[in-house]
């Protein structure tokens, strides 16, 4: 369905309407679509519709790629994304793996690499694990063919996802839970340096729930991921929430069991300490459950859409986990789609994204278009 965005042919405002077009692009895929149409659905006049085509062509971000037969006068000139022109690393640094993708400007996966990681080795030595990873996967596409390799100059970022609490205004993780020592190292900065590229940092829950709302049709949501830990990326009214502080979605640390086992956060009884105990002992009904009073709890409270669930422990038992999860909740509970790589894929949008307009900085996250 045609969508209509609003746009506006001040200067001051120029880049923002070169995403409203280049976002419009993207969606055209392979087709294209006219000058015209772009006038059309951005409200934008034509001739600010030609500059920016015209800078975009320049850039090397837009060619022509045909014509189609008009309603009236000439054949219309069709303009498409060049979706090997950019691209975005995405780190997902978990406790104990990292892994590493590679997206073009259309989003699609171009290369993905997973190795072991200890998060607990050091924020230096991790870092540069994560550099080399880095430099490892722009090594593989050097053996692509010409048009999929990306030069360092076309690497637009990096955007890295790592469990919470952090800072994701600042780029500074916090006491993560299990490895404190995390607390106020500047890894944003720091891998930017080391890099000589922009880098982005966030939580792997809110990373994901981004790359989910971009390809979902909006709304409310809440992303549930069960790894190595617990934790949810909230989606509410089509904006990424963070909170004031970005620390929204800790969620594996609400208490539901006064005597339960301890907690790496500290507490004893919360969720994610329950789960990951069921799960550790195979009772995947059990860990299902102990999720679906907190997938309750959380609908009751935000009254959200949908619950959607991933990470390593889900994807291992999908059918229990959605089962047990969705007699629970009074919302559509399903697997969230994106597979093993939807943390490091919703970094390396975290990228992306404001590119085309998808990700306005405000003090409660991106607003999904």
């Amino acid at each position: 369905m045609n969508r209509t965005v609003n746009g506006a042919n001040l200067p001051v405002l120029r880049s923002r309407n070169a995403a409203l077009v280049l976002d419009l692009l993207r969606t055209a895929g392979e087709g294209g679509i006219s000058r015209i149409e772009l006038a059309e659905r951005t409200g934008l006049t034509p001739q600010a519709v030609s500059k920016i085509t015209a800078r975009l062509r320049e850039g090397g971000l837009v060619v022509e790629t045909g014509r189609r037969a008009s309603t009236g006068g000439k054949p219309r000139t069709l303009l498409r994304l060049v979706p090997s022109a950019g691209h975005a690393m995405g780190l997902h640094l978990d406790r104990d793996e990292l892994t590493t993708v590679l997206l073009d400007l259309s989003g699609t996966l171009v290369v993905a690499r997973t190795v072991p990681l200890d998060l607990g080795a050091g924020a230096e030595a991790v870092l540069e694990a994560a550099a080399a990873e880095i430099e490892a996967v722009l090594a593989t596409t050097a053996t692509a063919e010409a048009e999929a390799v990306p030069s360092a100059g076309r690497v637009l970022g990096v955007g890295v996802a790592m469990p919470g609490p952090l800072d994701h205004w600042a780029g500074v993780p916090h006491r993560v839970t299990g490895f404190p020592e995390w607390d106020g190292f500047p890894l944003r900065d720091a891998l930017g340096a080391r890099l000589g590229l922009p880098v982005v940092l966030d939580k792997d829950t809110n990373a994901a729930a981004l790359g989910l709302a971009l390809r979902g049709p909006g709304g409310s949501f809440a992303y549930l991921h069960l790894g190595t830990g617990l934790g949810a990326g909230l989606v509410l009214g089509g904006a990424l929430y963070r909170g004031a502080r970005t620390g929204a979605g800790e969620f594996g640390h609400q208490v539901i069991q006064l005597d339960g086992p301890e907690c790496g956060c500290g507490r004893s009884g919360c969720i994610e300490a329950l789960c990951l105990a069921a799960v550790g002992r195979g009772d995947i009904d059990r860990a299902a459950g102990v999720l679906g009073i907190g997938a309750a709890n959380l609908v009751e409270l935000l009254d959200i859409d949908r619950v959607l669930l991933g990470g390593r422990a889900v994807t291992a038992a999908a059918e229990p986990f959605v089962r047990g999860v969705g007699e629970r909740v009074r919302v559509p509970v399903a697997l969230a789609e994106g597979g093993t790589h939807i943390v490091a894929e919703g970094a390396a949008q975290l990228v992306l994204a404001p590119l085309f307009g998808h990700a306005e900085a405000s003090p409660t996250g991106p607003k999904i278009r």
